[in-house]
């Protein structure tokens, strides 16, 4: 069975300038998804959608293949699964499994992407996605009667839980994984029989921010991610 990791890079950013080769840790940002690729066993190629030289650059050093996007698929507002299709049509095979990681995201290990890849090989799910689970009360405002508050997941009327027995699944943008025939039926990344691989909670911070890079850095160094 083989496996494509596709991990898209845009040159753009306005909250930090070039921030998908942004240094952290000594290594572009970047290089960090594309080692968790390389140390992923079953991985058999790695490929870097992108609209920028430079990255491209980057992503060839560190052992991926570049693949640049055309300008009509790379503005903010383009969708990560016009990238992935892109990537897909310009690819020298067709795989059987996608694995999608966010270089923004870089709070994991291959092990994860092991259990994604697991999880639609052995266990019969379509696609995967990881997620953190958090034990808080969430609200959201009613459209409807605005400004009016709703609770989500709870009844504020009736007798309130304990922190502990609420549980919320958000997704952290991590890992996603998927039959590549997902893709082309629903035309997105998740589909059909979806499972979740749970992550601890730091792993949701993301990098848009220079302080982000230094949080991220510190939890990376904490929890012993820097070897991938």
């Amino acid at each position: 069975m083989s496996i494509l990791c596709i991990i898209p890079a845009r040159g753009g950013s306005q909250g930090l300038p070039k921030k998908n080769i942004a240094m952290l840790a000594g290594k572009p940002l970047l290089a960090h998804s594309i080692e968790h690729a390389h140390m992923t066993p079953g991985i058999d190629n790695i490929a870097v959608s992108t609209d920028s030289q430079e990255i491209a650059k980057v992503a060839e050093r560190w052992g991926a293949r570049a693949i640049m996007r055309p300008p009509e698929i790379s503005g903010d507002d383009s969708p990560s699964e016009d990238a992935l299709r892109h990537v897909l049509a310009n690819f020298v095979y067709r795989p059987d499994i996608v694995v999608f990681l966010q270089a923004t995201n870089p709070l994991r290990s291959s092990w994860h992407i092991c259990l994604a890849i697991a999880m639609v090989q052995e266990e019969g799910y379509d696609s995967v996605l990881s997620a953190v689970r958090l034990h808080q009360f969430v609200w959201k405002r009613d459209p409807g009667f605005d400004p009016i508050w709703r609770s989500v997941n709870y009844d504020p009327m009736g007798r309130r839980p304990m922190r502990q027995q609420v549980s919320e699944f958000v997704e952290n943008g991590s890992i996603y994984a998927f039959q590549t025939g997902v893709l082309e039926m629903y035309g997105t990344r998740l589909g059909g029989k979806i499972g979740i691989v749970e992550m601890p909670g730091w792993s949701r911070f993301e990098i848009d921010t220079p302080e982000d890079l230094e949080l991220c850095e510190w939890i990376m160094t904490k929890k012993g991610l820097l070897g991938g």
